[in-house]
This record gives structure tokens, sequence and C-alpha cells, in this order.
């Protein structure tokens, strides 16, 4: 059986408070974790269209980011490949807002799209500039990790707590005791 090929990917500013959810995730995965082959985990910060070339050709797309929904800060949504490709498109107002739809629209249209693609979605408290999430966000991270490992679960990714884990690299707050 060939090695899964799971793109697990942060998105956010982290220089926008509860933005960097995305990249709290990845960071703490990353720091908790050894994935199997085949399995990546990458902060992308705040990608346009050139998100494109991250989900075209894998199986399994697990995007992280935090979602402008009505509900509570720090609540989870998922939503799946449809709903994601059926967004309306707007005009990009900031740099944070990520051109997903036209991305997965654009990589299907090529032949690459990944057959699932799920969204982890925290909903923000604050997205203010400055670093550090909100509360209720900081709790959510936690929730955050445990969709992704559900998800790759899910779809028979391997991965394994590490034997010695360290603290996450938040490197746009403060340096971490270690490196992996």
């Amino acid at each position: 059986m060939a090695a899964a090929r799971v793109s697990i990917l942060g998105m956010g500013n982290v220089l926008m408070g509860d933005d960097a959810l995305g990249p709290y995730v990845i960071e703490t995965l990353n720091a908790r974790y050894e994935f199997g082959p085949g399995v990546e985990a990458i902060d992308l910060g705040t990608p346009g269209l050139d998100l494109a070339p991250y989900i075209s050709g894998v199986d399994t797309l697990i995007l992280v980011d935090t979602v402008l929904t009505d509900g509570n800060p720090g609540e989870l949504r998922r939503y799946e490949k449809p709903a994601l490709m059926n967004q309306k498109f707007r005009p990009r107002v900031s740099p944070h807002d990520p051109a997903l739809a036209e991305a997965l629209i654009l990589v299907e249209l090529a032949g690459g799209c990944p057959p699932t693609v799920v969204l982890i979605g925290i909903t923000p408290e604050s997205c203010a500039r400055g670093t550090g999430l909100t509360p209720a966000v900081q709790r959510a991270v936690n929730t955050a990790v445990d969709a992704v490992l559900l998800e790759l679960h899910e779809c028979g990714a391997h991965f394994q707590p590490r034997r010695d884990p360290c603290q996450p690299n938040i490197w746009w707050e403060e340096p971490a005791p270690c490196m992996n």
C-alpha cells in the first residue's frame, strides 16, 4: 500500500492576533507528533493564488485557519470540499483573505485537486494588529489539533506522539526551547 499523500496547511498572519491560529496549530503538531511518509504539516502564512502548488496532487488536504462565522470565539467549524469550492468570489480586501476557493477551482480545472479537502476553522475573537491569541482561541488550539489528528486517522495517514515532545516554536512571540 502506498503512503498517504496528505498536506496539513496552516494559514494566517502571525502579526494579527487570532489570525495566527493556523501557524499555532502547525507548530503544535510538529512539536508533539511525528508523521509518516507522505504527510507534511506546513505553515503557509497568508497565501493567495500561490496556494495552488501546495494543494495540487495530494490525496487529502487539511487546512487550518480562522473563519469569520456566527458563533462564539474559539468555536470549531468543519468544512468539506464542496462547501469550500462553492463560495462566492469576493474581492480580496486584505492580505489576510486567502484565495482558497479560487485556488481549489484552479487546481480542479488543472486536474490536480485532492479528492478530500477539509478546513478546520476556529471562530476568532480579535484579528487586531499584535501577536498572541485571545484566551478563547488559545484554548481552541488543542481542539483544532485533535480535529486534525481525527482527519489523519480517517484518511489512514500515519502519525505518532514524539518520544521527546518539545514546546511549539512560536517564533513570532519568543524562542522555543528546542527545534525539531
